[in-house]
């Protein structure tokens, strides 16, 4: 997954980069509250991990502008050396998920990143996922739509299965690529459209289907579900 991480120890820094790596994760840092927001004019991100004390703005107020500008949902992970009742307080009123005090240590990191991660992405968890007529399981790595198997390439599949984890969610185009090729966004842009047409195509994501893949222009893309009038639907069966 994709996670940022606000912290100005560099000791703490090089810890919370190396136990994402040891994850899997992919890390980006950020030298501050305002640097990150910039970020997610154009950006997405699946955690935040962010130090109370930060250099340009206090990270209450990161948090709330996250939650309230930017409408994001992603679980965050405040780091702190205050052991104070009252920031704790604070800290989860303006959104964020959970804990941790300074010094860290990995191993106790790692389980708290992730519990996060399961309780916010549950359906990344389940041996079979099922939305809709669409039916995805991961330990064979085949779906089935309306009960026919739809035969996809390797990165055809996780992108789709990347997408329909995500469903309603806008996802950067950098967000896309780090997740599905683990490669830069300029290697990969006409790549990235031609992987999205072809899933179009194969698994009729349209309306009738109760899904479309909509692109946004200049930031990447959102598959999004549609209310199916059903009545019709069986009519043009």
């Amino acid at each position: 997954m994709r996670i940022a991480v606000l912290d100005t120890e560099p000791d703490q820094l090089q810890l919370i980069n190396q136990t994402m790596a040891s994850l899997g994760h992919e890390c980006h840092t950020y030298p501050g509250g305002k640097a990150l927001l910039h970020a997610m004019r154009r950006e997405t991100f699946d955690m935040l991990v962010l130090d109370w004390r930060l250099p340009d703005m206090k990270g209450p107020d990161v948090v709330r502008t996250i939650r309230q500008d930017y409408k994001s949902r992603m679980p965050i992970l405040f780091v702190t050396e205050c052991h104070d009742d009252t920031d704790l307080v604070e800290g989860l009123n303006v959104g964020a998920d959970d804990f941790m005090a300074k010094p860290l240590r990995a191993t106790e990191l790692q389980a708290r990143i992730n519990a996060l991660l399961r309780r916010s992405y549950p359906a990344r968890h389940e041996p079979e996922l099922v939305f809709g007529p669409y039916h995805f399981f991961p330990p064979s790595r085949t779906i089935r739509v309306h009960g026919a198997l739809v035969e996809l390439k390797n990165r055809e599949y996780e992108l789709a299965l990347f997408l329909f984890q995500n469903l309603g969610r806008l996802l950067s185009r950098e967000h896309l690529h780090e997740a599905v090729w683990r490669l830069g966004v300029e290697a990969l842009s006409r790549s990235l459209d031609t992987h999205v047409s072809r899933l179009r195509t194969k698994l009729e994501l349209r309306p009738a289907n109760g899904f479309l893949l909509l692109a946004v222009y200049g930031l990447g893309y959102r598959l999004e579900t549609i209310e199916v009038d059903t009545q019709a639907v069986t009519a043009l069966r």
